[in-house]
């Protein structure tokens, strides 16, 4: 009885640790985020009174753009120098319009907390349970659909915790490497810039975005060398993260071949959303051991 309760307490514990890293995961960045707007919203507010008054300064990067110079300074010109005020994109956020968009977001943001604590509720219960319930499960497919329905399911599990491993330590990696480029060019928020930078890098082929608007805002402040350095090394980080790392840590546990693990990813994250991206692995492992268990 008393190994009993220990063993539950210990699993409880562990539940409670894993929950509470993945909602830091997301929380913690979205914290620091919020916290850095609102530090920064005076500065802020003073720019968008001078800019409704005499309007946006072109920044001197658009002088020196390789190719549509004239068409961006022009654009800019008609645009953004003159007084804001004056403008008509300004005189169509009257108060009706920002009281709409207020209301739209705050029930987006309502929605979005209310199905984030069900979910971490949901993932709470289902690592408590875990070694019940996967126990459960397996003595439930043996009888059901026999050994060969059990090695199955037991294959797609491999194929979902491959995928878990290879995004999530990819993505940290690359974005521990990036920082340090961050770091090196000198950009501000570092610790921000690299962790927001991982999590994009979770999913596929997203990590670009983050170092390459980090390296235009280089650019933007003149730092050419800087901005083509970032947007070197970080490609060349997630070409070898994306082409040769993380397809061996998910391949390896599904024993797919890396264009199969790629259409599974990549198809997967098109037909079901972020989901996809472990559904898509599992159904490519069910469709590969099915044809394999057919030509031989």
């Amino acid at each position: 009885m008393e190994g009993s309760r220990w063993l539950t307490g210990r699993t409880t514990l562990i539940a409670v640790v894993l929950t509470l890293a993945i909602a830091l995961l997301v929380v913690l960045p979205v914290g620091i985020g919020i916290a850095q707007s609102l530090r920064e919203a005076h500065d802020l507010s003073d720019w968008f009174k001078a800019a409704q008054e005499s309007g946006i300064a072109m920044p001197d990067f658009i002088h020196r753009l390789p190719f549509g110079a004239c068409e961006a300074e022009a654009w800019w010109q008609a645009y953004l120098a003159p007084p804001l005020r004056d403008s008509a994109a300004m005189k169509g956020l009257h108060s009706t319009t920002v009281v709409t968009l207020g209301r739209h977001f705050g029930a987006r943001a309502v929605h979005a907390v209310t199905v984030f604590a069900f979910m971490l509720v949901t993932l709470f219960v289902i690592f408590q349970a875990g070694p019940r319930l996967s126990g459960a499960l397996a003595r439930g497919l043996l009888r059901g659909f026999g050994e060969d329905g059990a090695q199955l399911v037991e294959r797609m599990a491999i194929a979902v915790r491959g995928t878990v491993s290879g995004l999530v330590v990819v993505g940290l990696g690359e974005g521990a490497l990036l920082g340090v480029a961050y770091f090196v060019t000198g950009l501000p928020h570092v610790a921000l810039l690299a962790l927001i930078t991982a999590i994009a890098a979770m999913l596929p082929f997203c990590a670009p975005i983050t170092f390459g608007l980090a390296a235009l805002w280089l650019f933007s402040q003149g730092s050419m060398a800087g901005a083509i350095g970032l947007l070197v090394f970080g490609s060349v980080v997630v070409f070898v993260a994306e082409h040769f790392v993380r397809p061996v840590l998910i391949g390896s546990s599904t024993r797919l071949p890396f264009l199969l693990v790629l259409f599974g990813i990549l198809g997967g994250a098109e037909t079901f959303g972020l989901l996809g991206l472990f559904i898509g692995l599992a159904l490519m492992t069910v469709l590969m051991v099915l044809w394999t268990d057919l030509v031989q």
